[in-house]
């Protein structure tokens, strides 16, 4: 726990078997209360390795796709009663060791989600991230910035930490099952008012590390930028899409209040910044 909130760690996993270990030996376990692996139809010894780690994965019989997994893990850990949500790759490319880090920026009342960002690092290529996947996350991260009127360093990372309120309050459900997932839930999540904040995730691009090939990037890359297109589309009526048709001014009260019993001085300041 931190600050008296439980803190749960999703691990979406595919073929994870060769880094499975290590990722789960730096989750720190005097923090975090619940670890929930979801298998989404390995063909490796994922699930096997997991049960022998003190886990108890949850196993897709079919492959659902990244988002499917997801999906899986938020509806588990929500029923698990975690108060903070941190997803964490367990393929080892971004680091366990910045959980507690994230989950307190959102534990002491000071934002509805952390973003783990690669950009705000030192030098990501030099660090292995290929030089055609920087310039993509550049291009897509600028429009995003545009459509979704933002000022984030990246929307792209898989370290993300959300608070159970603002977690139960979307739509996530209604997203796709393909890698487009994150994208669709930062957008739902902006379009609630969540606050959003971000820390340097340092990341490591190994042989052991998963990857999508060119043909995923590039379909993912235009997901992106369609999940633009319909964000202000929906925002000034001009066309609903299922996975913005929400209230978001609910959900919007909802962390205000949740953010006030946390932390009483952040409601102050935000105050003194709508007054202002």
């Amino acid at each position: 726990m931190i600050n008296g909130r439980r803190i749960g760690v999703v691990l979406p996993a595919y073929n994870a078997a060769a880094t499975l270990s290590r990722t789960v030996a730096e989750l720190d376990g005097k923090v975090i209360d619940e670890i929930v692996l979801v298998d989404d139809a390995s063909t490796d010894h994922t699930v096997t390795l997991a049960r022998e780690l003190g886990l108890e994965p949850i196993r897709h019989e079919r492959n659902r796709g990244y988002g499917g997994n997801q999906k899986t893990c938020y509806r588990q850990v929500l029923e698990l009663g975690a108060d903070i949500i941190v997803m964490v790759h367990p393929d080892y490319q971004y680091s366990p060791l910045l959980v507690p880090a994230m989950a307190s920026m959102i534990a002491y009342g000071e934002y509805d989600l952390v973003l783990g960002s690669r950009i705000l690092a030192q030098n990501s290529v030099a660090r292995g991230m290929p030089r055609y996947k920087y310039v993509a996350n550049r291009f897509l991260t600028f429009v995003e910035n545009i459509f979704l009127r933002q000022k984030l360093s990246e929307y792209h990372t898989g370290l993300r930490a959300f608070s159970s309120t603002l977690l139960a309050g979307l739509p996530f459900e209604r997203n796709s099952d393909d890698f487009v997932f994150d994208n669709q839930i930062i957008a739902q999540a902006i379009s609630a008012g969540a606050r959003i904040g971000e820390v340097s995730c340092p990341t490591r691009y190994e042989t052991d590390s998963s990857s999508i090939n060119l043909g995923r990037s590039i379909r993912y890359g235009l997901g992106v930028l369609r999940t633009c297109g319909q964000y202000q589309l929906h925002k000034h009526g001009l066309r609903h899409y299922s996975f913005l048709d929400f209230e978001p001014g609910a959900v919007h009260a909802r962390l205000r209040s949740a953010a006030a019993v946390a932390n009483p001085a952040s409601e102050v300041r935000d105050s003194a910044r709508a007054d202002g």
